[in-house]
């Protein structure tokens, strides 16, 4: 008796295995069919979307599709909304609404939503669940559901090569410059200047680039030595390990 409930335990394990490779095989061909491209662009016809460019599936929600621009090398992950208009169907004139610039990335569960203009510069980095927005409620009339009231609309521009952390907000009106770093969690609102570092709820600048003084308060720490060219993800492994350090031909 042991040995056939043995032999059931084992058949059991081999099974559970096995669906589970059959369901994550399954999964990854879903995700690779569902992906959007230019080459592949399934029901959605974006105004342009660039060579290179690709959107995650599942993606999130997503209309005005005419009036978006995606650059090329763009990433979009998984569940990112992109909306332009303030619902589906509606005639937004012959000007994009919402335009991402060559290798913007945003990262999973993002949203960007564009009632009114709204650019996002090339190479600017996006964490997840970043929300950029150029509509805001209003809350004028005391008497009526602030949900009901009809918002207010500014554009949104944020420069080139930009990092934007982690559950950060833009807020309508938002103007960033180039380079601007946005800490996690911070949330937006007005002008900020090239190569800020800015963070806090309202976010305001923490640290800030100076021609002749460098960063103003200097870095903490150093900046990080590039790697160099040559090196082999084996050798980068040992750099890990104590009292190791490969150089590009392994010495």
């Amino acid at each position: 008796m042991p040995k056939n409930r043995n032999t059931f335990s084992s058949l059991a394990a081999w099974r559970r295995r096995a669906l589970s490779r059959a369901v994550h095989r399954g999964w990854r061909w879903v995700q690779e069919s569902g992906a959007v491209t230019a080459e592949h662009p399934g029901r959605l016809r974006f105004g342009r979307i660039g060579a290179g460019t690709r959107l995650a599936f599942p993606q999130g929600t997503v209309f005005g599709e005419p009036w978006i621009e995606l650059g090329a090398h763009c990433v979009i992950g998984e569940q990112v909304t992109l909306t332009a208009g303030l619902m589906p169907d509606l005639d937004l004139g012959s000007e994009p609404i919402l335009t991402l610039g060559d290798g913007v990335v945003l990262g999973r569960g993002s949203h960007v939503v564009a009632d009114t203009t709204v650019t996002i510069g090339s190479d600017t980095y996006c964490g997840p669940y970043v929300y950029i927005t150029s509509t805001n409620h209003s809350y004028d009339d005391p008497h009526e559901p602030v949900g009901r009231q009809w918002p207010r609309m500014e554009p949104v521009a944020i420069g080139p090569g930009c990092w934007i952390g982690t559950g950060a907000v833009i807020l309508p009106g938002a103007t960033l410059g180039r380079n601007v770093v946005v800490a996690a969690g911070a949330v937006v609102r007005g002008e900020v200047p090239d190569h800020a570092v800015v963070a806090g709820a309202p976010a305001r600048v923490v640290r800030s680039w100076d021609p002749e003084k460098g960063w103003q308060p200097p870095l903490r720490t150093p900046a990080p030595v590039p790697i160099p060219s040559g090196v082999t993800p084996e050798q980068l492994l040992a750099l890990t390990e104590p009292g190791e350090t490969p150089g590009p031909s392994g010495d």
